[in-house]
């Protein structure tokens, strides 16, 4: 490896066109080379100068304290902001491009939303104000919470879990207080092999054993083989509908009938809500349980690492052990919140709580705007709009890529392929890093894993057909170098700020610096 020079950065590093020599400093106009932060550091260089205590340390913090001072890089202010700075100008968003992975990990978020979440009283709200300086913020949660049991057509809805595997584990524990408190003890939950990769995982952590429910050739939960496995030790089923293949399961309503008459539930994961959102209600087919990723569906991106929210919807059979605080329909056709100190007398099966407050507010915040900017008739055309878009881009693109199911009808939101029959040794890999150097993040790739070398793209709802046309033509130019044997594909991406890992060699010698106290491991 060659060595760096003073500013850390060694020749290596940029990849720019075949014949051009690199420039002395690393940069490329006004694509900025960057060192890494303790290879920019000073020892003893700060921003910020403290007063010396002669006296030494409070007695009171003397056994918390550090013998020595931490590792940090010793930058001043200007190099701190800069280095913050140039990293942000590498990053892919939502504001330079669209996002294939769609409402998975990033699709639009209306600046709207931002601006009711920042506003006095939602982004100063503590968790432990007393309850009565709190009532605009109960009733944004317990508004949220009519609608959304208003478009799963559902009993009631906890609204504490804090994403999608969260709630998860809050409706398979009702199912499982259920089943209990009926002294059954079922412990087998059947999982589709189409289903989300956490069912199993939850249900497993949740105590009982899982089995696999085969797809059929079309992408679909195999009935005949879910039916024939139905029994008096099957709890329920966990399904995602529509499912990672972008299917939606026709039968839903006839399996939900058939694990009822067999004395069990139905969990739907809702991840893949934004597809049916205004269209179909969960509880009209049957469902039991569903969780509903407010982060996806309703608009809040998570993918920067923000928080999740994941509200489970329950049943009239699975309401009564929903967690607290929880919301209900009541006899008399209102729609209350349930808080601790009544669950005693209008809650008393419940399972208690998933968390110690009352969920993400600036989620609900966010969520709530999304909705109410929108309105029903909105929202309906949210679903129509993602499915329009992904069944775009799939018969835009079907002709040089393998859609495995394409011939199953219609997709919902997400157009499905493969790299079967790629030729010349190319593979879903390929693809990816060549959309890379076409200015795009790439699909999801190699999930769902009952498809190989899978390509997931999932357009949503927020982009433009000017702007699928434009990504349509960049994955089209990339299938087709593959297909003409373009062997600098297999070195892609060329132009972005790293060039391409020998991933199997990262995973199994990776090399860990530290420039602290310890030597490089």
């Amino acid at each position: 490896m060659n060595a760096p020079n003073s500013s850390g950065w060694r020749p290596e590093m940029t990849s720019g066109e075949a014949g051009l020599a690199p420039t002395s400093s690393g940069d490329r106009a006004l694509a900025l080379e960057e060192a890494l932060i303790f290879e920019l550091a000073a020892p003893g260089t700060t921003g910020v100068d403290f007063d010396h205590e002669d006296e030494g340390p409070m007695p009171e913090l003397a056994g918390i304290l550090r013998p020595s001072p931490p590792a940090l890089p010793g930058l001043s202010e200007p190099e701190a902001v800069r280095h913050y700075t140039r990293l942000s100008r590498q990053n892919y968003a939502i504001d330079l491009g669209p996002f294939p992975l769609g409402s998975c990990t990033m699709k639009h978020n209306p600046r709207l939303n931002e601006k009711v979440a920042r506003m006095p009283g939602f982004a100063d709200i503590h968790p432990l104000q007393p309850v009565e300086t709190v009532p605009g913020a109960l009733a944004v949660i317990n508004q949220l919470a009519h609608w959304l049991i208003a478009l799963t057509g559902m009993h009631g809805v906890a609204m504490t879990p804090k994403a999608g595997a969260h709630g998860e584990l809050c409706g398979i524990l009702c199912i499982k207080a259920a089943l209990e408190a009926r002294g059954d003890p079922r412990g087998v939950i059947l999982v589709p092999e189409s289903a989300h990769g956490t069912n199993p995982a939850t249900a497993g952590f949740a105590g009982f054993a899982v089995e696999n429910i085969p797809a059929t050739a079309d992408g679909r939960v195999d009935l005949a083989a879910l039916t024939a496995r139905l029994g008096p030790d099957i709890a329920g089923v966990m399904i995602t509908n529509p499912n990672t293949c972008g299917l939606f399961e026709r039968d839903m309503k006839a399996i939900c009938d058939a694990v009822h008459g067999a004395g069990g539930y139905v969990y739907c994961d809702g991840a893949n809500f934004n597809a049916i959102v205004g269209k179909v209600r969960p509880g009209d087919l049957g469902i039991d349980a569903m969780h509903i990723n407010l982060h996806k569906t309703f608009s809040t991106p998570h993918g920067g690492g923000g928080p999740g929210s994941g509200p489970v919807v329950l049943s009239e059979a699975l309401s009564p052990f929903g967690p607290i605080p929880f919301t209900a329909r009541y006899e008399d056709g209102s729609i209350r919140l349930i808080e601790e100190e009544d669950a005693g007398a209008e809650h008393p099966q419940t399972i208690g709580r998933m968390a110690a407050f009352h969920g993400q507010m600036g989620m609900f915040t966010r969520a709530l705007t999304y909705i109410l900017s929108h309105g029903a008739d909105g929202l309906r055309q949210v679903a129509e709009d993602a499915v329009l878009n992904a069944n775009y881009v799939l018969r835009s693109l079907d002709d040089v890529l393998e859609a495995p199911f394409g011939g199953a009808g219609p997709c919902m939101h997400e157009a499905l392929f493969s790299d079967a029959g790629m030729a010349n040794g190319f593979s879903t890999l390929d693809i990816a890093k060549g959309l890379i150097d076409e200015g795009f993040h790439p699909m999801t790739v190699y999930f769902p894993l009952v498809v190989h070398g899978a390509m997931l793209v999932e357009p949503t709802e927020t982009e433009s057909k000017a702007g699928l046309d434009r990504f349509i033509a960049s994955l089209r130019h990339v299938v087709e170098r593959a297909r003409a044997g373009d062997a600098t594909l297999k070195s892609a991406p060329h132009f972005a700020p790293r060039r391409r890992l020998d991933e199997t060699l990262a995973a199994r010698r990776p090399r860990l610096v530290w420039r602290g106290d310890a030597e490089a491991v």
